[in-house]
Formats: C-alpha cells, sequence, structure tokens
C-alpha cells in the first residue's frame, strides 16, 4: 500500500474542460429558431506530448512546502548533499537533451532519461506531430530564463517485505524564449514584459518535466524523467 506525503499526484488533477457559450439576444418571434453550433476550438500549434496538467507558474503554498521537503525531509533522511540549485541546473541538461532527441524522433535514445513506461506515449504523439511542431519541442538550456521547482513529493512503500522503498519525484517548470542565447550574444536583453509582446510571443514556450529517483538502501537509482509536455502560452491565450 503506497502512503503519499504531499505528493504530486494529488494536487495535478486534470483541469474541468470548459464549456464555449454563444450569448445572443432572442426575440418572441425567433425564439423557436435553432442555436448556432458553437466553433471548434482552435487547433494548438504545438500538441500536448503527455496527459498532464499545464502547469505555468509557482505558487506560494507550494514553495514553502517544497522548502520543507528538502531540508526536513530529504536532507536529513534520503541525501544529505542534496542541493535544489544544483538539481536545477542538471534539470535544465536533462531538458536540453531530452527536448532534442524528441525533436529527432529519436525515442530509442531516450531510454537513459526517460522512464520506460513514457517512451511509448511520446512516441505515440510524435508520430501525429509535423515536422514544424517537432522543431518547437527543441529547447536548449541557453534559451531558459525562468526555471523552478513546482513541487516536491515523498512516496513511501510500506507493502515491500525487504527494505522500506522510497523515491523522491520533483516537478520542475522552465519557461524558454527561442533564440535567447543569441540575443544574449549580441548585447540583447528581452524586456521584462515580452510575454505580452506580439514578437516574442510565438518564440515563448513552457516545458514541464518531473524527476523521480529511488531511494530504497541498496537500490538507489539515477533521477529520470516521468513526465514530458511542452505547450505554447499563445495557444493557451487564443482558446
Amino acid at each position: 500500500m503506497l502512503r503519499f506525503l504531499w505528493t504530486l499526484r494529488r494536487d495535478l488533477r486534470p483541469s474541468v474542460h470548459r464549456l464555449r457559450t454563444c450569448n445572443r439576444s432572442l426575440s418572441s418571434d425567433d425564439s423557436s429558431q435553432p442555436s448556432p453550433s458553437p466553433s471548434p476550438p482552435k487547433k494548438r500549434s504545438l500538441p500536448p506530448l503527455m496527459d498532464f496538467p499545464e502547469l505555468v507558474w509557482p505558487t506560494v503554498f507550494k514553495s514553502m512546502k517544497n522548502w520543507i521537503m528538502v531540508n526536513f525531509i530529504i536532507r536529513p533522511y534520503f541525501d544529505r548533499d542534496f542541493s535544489m540549485p544544483d538539481f536545477v541546473q542538471g534539470a535544465k541538461h536533462a531538458l536540453h537533451v531530452v527536448s532534442g532527441k524528441l525533436s529527432e524522433g529519436d525515442t530509442v535514445g531516450l531510454s537513459d532519461w526517460v522512464a520506460q513506461e513514457c517512451v511509448g506515449e511520446l512516441n505515440n504523439s510524435l508520430r501525429g506531430m509535423s515536422v514544424a511542431q517537432r522543431h518547437e519541442i527543441r529547447v536548449i538550456k541557453e534559451d531558459v530564463y525562468f526555471s523552478f521547482p513546482y513541487q516536491v513529493g515523498v512516496i513511501f512503500d510500506e507493502g515491500s517485505s525487504d527494505a522500506q522503498k522510497r523515491w523522491v519525484e520533483i516537478t520542475m517548470i522552465f519557461h524558454a524564449l527561442r533564440g535567447l542565447r543569441d540575443m544574449q550574444e549580441r548585447g540583447e536583453s528581452p524586456p521584462i514584459n515580452l510575454g505580452v509582446m506580439p514578437e516574442y510571443r510565438g518564440r515563448i514556450s513552457i516545458c514541464n518535466y518531473r524527476f523521480i529517483k529511488e531511494f530504497t538502501k541498496g537500490s538507489e537509482s539515477d533521477w529520470t524523467v516521468n513526465i514530458v509536455n511542452h505547450f505554447k502560452p499563445s495557444d493557451m491565450l487564443e482558446e
């Protein structure tokens, strides 16, 4: 039986679908006329890679819980040398490598980075994408301008007859601007309000990556990605 302490899955439930309604005034003469059919939703420029809620910003409550988890649970009982800044840098590198392989359609090369049970879903998603859409998946770490841990979770499995199995899961969110590295090399800096400026909006992408590592005594593993999702804020604004 699994016991969860502030796990990700409890809070990351899929969003309820929003229904669009069409309001119009009706007179007594046309009340019997059928209402017009709602317009179909606009097709996204970047389809989702996995079925996972789209996370954009941190929350104060979760940030406080993350700090408690790291300093009072993970460091004392799991890994005394754990450093969140170091983890974030490693997560950026994983984003760089994994997104590059996905862009190339190299799902075989993901085996060292992504949990095996996720590769099939990613492969199916890539098959439905165009070459241009797959190109949008690639993110180099120098183009990331904002990154943070959204939620830290610990999982215990008390059903094991041997050593108690335990894992740590960390969900990371990355905001990336395509071409940021080139801008910085030219000595340019993007404006603070780049998200509302048309010339930048289409170049922004947000990536949700969830990492998991087993800390069972004698069975420790490396960090592995078990959730991968990329989406465009511009698509969300148009829905």
